[in-house]
C-alpha cells in the first residue's frame, strides 16, 4: 500500500493505524549522473528553506521532498512521489491506471506543518512531471514500471529558487546516483518529514538496511528505525556511499512486515529523462559532504 500523503483533517492515531495495518509494494527509479550546475548558485545549506526533506503540500495533502533536479534551461525542480498527487485510495498502487491531479497543479513548500498547524509556507511550485501520468499517456506495458515507477517533479517558482539547496539534511549528499542497486544487508539512510511527527525533527533522520532488490531492479525493500509513515512519502534514500538510491513509496505488512518500498532512482529518473519531455533533466549533487554516523 502507498504511504499516502497526510491529510490535515485526519486524526493522527487513525492515520498511523492505517499505515501499519495495510500492505504495499515498492517503487524505483533511474537517472543520469548527478552533475554540478555551473549556472546555478545554491542557498547555503544552513539557511536554505527548500531542500530535500521539506514538506510538500498538494491540494491539502502532505508528502516529503527527495532530491533537487535541474534541466538544460537551468530550471530547478524538487522531487516527491507521483502518488502524492494521486486522487485515489492508498491501495491504488498501479501507476498505469491510478488517478492523478494534472500537470500544472500548484504545490506548496512548507516547514513545521503538523496535524495541529499548517506550518510556514516557504515557497511554491508547479507539478511538471508525473511518472503516473506519463505512463498512462504512453500506454506503458511494463508491469514493473507500472507497479514501482512513483516519481514526480515540482518546478520551483523563479521567485523561490534562491531558497533552494540540494543537500539532504543531517546526512549530506547526494554525491551521485546509485546505478548498481542494493544487496541484502546494505546500509541505507533517509530523511522523512511527516507532519504526524508534530515537528519533532529529531525523528526525521533514519538509518536502516536494504533487503535487496525486486521488480527487475525497480524497487528496494528496506527496514529503517523507525519505518516511514504517511507523510514521509517521496522522501530521499541514500546508499552507504551517499549516492541517491531512491524515493520512499510504500509500507508493507507482508511478506516483509514493517518494511518500506523504495523506488530505484536510477530507473525512475531515466524513465523521466526518456519520456518526460524535460530536456537535460539531471540530479543535482548536494553541496554538503555525505557524513554517515559510522
Amino acid at each position: 500500500m502507498r504511504l499516502n500523503k497526510t491529510l490535515l483533517a485526519v486524526a493522527s492515531s487513525a492515520v498511523l493505524v492505517t499505515a501499519v495495518a495495510t500492505s504495499a509494494p515498492a517503487v524505483a527509479a533511474k537517472g543520469g549522473k548527478g552533475k554540478p550546475t555551473a549556472a546555478q548558485t545554491w542557498a547555503p545549506a544552513a539557511t536554505a528553506t527548500i531542500t530535500p526533506g521539506v514538506q510538500m503540500y498538494t491540494d491539502g495533502a502532505q508528502c516529503t521532498a527527495n532530491f533537487v533536479y535541474t534541466d538544460g534551461s537551468g530550471a530547478t525542480y524538487v522531487g516527491y512521489a507521483a502518488h502524492c498527487a494521486g486522487l485515489g485510495a492508498a491501495t491504488d498502487t498501479n501507476g498505469c491506471d491510478a488517478g492523478s491531479l494534472p500537470l500544472g497543479t500548484r504545490v506548496q513548500f512548507v516547514t513545521g506543518g503538523s496535524l495541529l498547524t499548517e506550518g510556514t509556507e516557504v515557497g511554491q511550485g508547479t507539478l511538471a512531471y508525473s511518472s503516473w501520468l506519463t505512463m498512462q499517456n504512453k500506454d506503458e506495458s511494463d508491469e514493473n514500471a507500472c507497479a514501482y515507477n512513483d516519481l514526480a517533479l515540482v518546478k520551483v517558482d523563479a521567485a523561490d529558487v534562491a531558497k533552494v539547496n540540494p543537500s539532504v539534511p543531517f546526512w549530506g549528499g547526494p554525491v551521485g546516483i546509485n546505478t548498481a542497486g542494493t544487496a541484502a544487508g546494505d546500509d541505507v539512510y533517509s530523511y522523512g518529514n511527516s507532519s504526524l511527527r508534530g515537528g519533532i525533527t529529531e525523528l526525521s533522520p533514519k538509518q536502516g538496511t536494504s533487503v535487496g532488490t525486486e521488480g527487475d531492479g525497480w524497487s528496494h525493500p528496506v527496514y529503517t528505525v523507525s519505518p516511514g509513515v504517511p507523510g514521509d512519502s517521496g522522501s530521499a534514500f541514500l546508499d552507504a556511499e551517499g549516492n541517491a538510491l531512491g524515493t520512499l513509496s510504500t509500507l508493507a505488512i507482508a511478506p516483509l512486515a514493517g518494511s518500506n518500498g523504495v523506488g530505484d532512482l536510477n530507473h525512475e529518473l531515466t524513465y523521466a529523462q526518456q519520456n518526460g519531455g524535460i530536456a537535460g533533466l539531471s540530479l543535482v549533487p548536494g553541496t554538503e559532504p555525505f557524513s554517515p554516523l559510522f
